[in-house]
């Protein structure tokens, strides 16, 4: 056995809204998805890509990478740079993109120091109901995003974050079983290896994980 087909758009029978995103990224050259990460896509529209992920223009330039074994729940937002405005003067409003004139004098600069590159979602992360991924932050492995927070900063491996702004609560292990578990990356074993020891993975006991073959 060796586990479901990642690039099988619904891989579960009994629940049609699991929906494998690396599917729906084939072709877009601004994303990049790992294998078996999944959108919980109770609207059944397969737009993810548009509807969750926000102000994503290919001119501008961010990329929006997600790892392999994300969970990621209904109404998830992920903004990325296309929607900044430019902060440095007295208003927000951005003229220059309804032209007609407006766009004389436009300072491209002005809008570049608000662009904050990437957004990274690393692997095995799990993302809770309508939580809010404001652009270029990276969450690291393991890392846990409680229902409706709004994620403004980095996230460290395997914390658990909750609020607006969202902070980290606590983190689900010790550094030093942190720094194994980063150094397993269990997420990037092959399929065969990953499917004997899924048991391991599951478990709590990382010599046991640091000893699978």
């Amino acid at each position: 056995m060796r586990g479901p087909d990642p690039d099988l758009l619904h891989p579960m029978q009994i629940y049609r809204p699991a929906t494998f995103l690396r599917p729906l990224a084939k072709g877009r050259d601004n994303v990049e998805v790992g294998p078996y990460s999944y959108y919980d896509d109770q609207d059944g529209k397969g737009d993810f890509f548009t509807r969750n992920v926000r102000y994503h223009y290919e001119f501008i330039g961010d990329r929006l990478v997600i790892g392999p074994f994300v969970a990621i729940a209904y109404g998830t937002q992920i903004l990325m740079n296309g929607g900044t405005h430019a902060m440095d003067g007295f208003s927000t409003f951005p003229f220059n993109i309804f032209g007609n004139g407006w766009e004389e004098g436009f300072d491209p600069a002005t809008w570049d120091a608000v662009n904050r590159g990437d957004t990274v979602i690393g692997p095995d992360v799990w993302i809770g109901t309508e939580a809010v991924l404001m652009p270029g932050v990276t969450i690291g492995a393991g890392a846990i995003i409680a229902a409706r927070s709004i994620v403004t900063r980095d996230v460290r491996p395997y914390a658990l974050i909750a609020g607006n702004p969202a902070r980290e609560v606590r983190r689900r292990y010790d550094d030093e079983t942190v720094e194994r578990l980063l150094a397993v990356a269990w997420w990037d074993w092959p399929v065969d290896k990953l499917t004997r020891n899924l048991n391991a993975i599951r478990g709590s006991d990382i010599a046991a994980l640091e000893a699978a073959e």
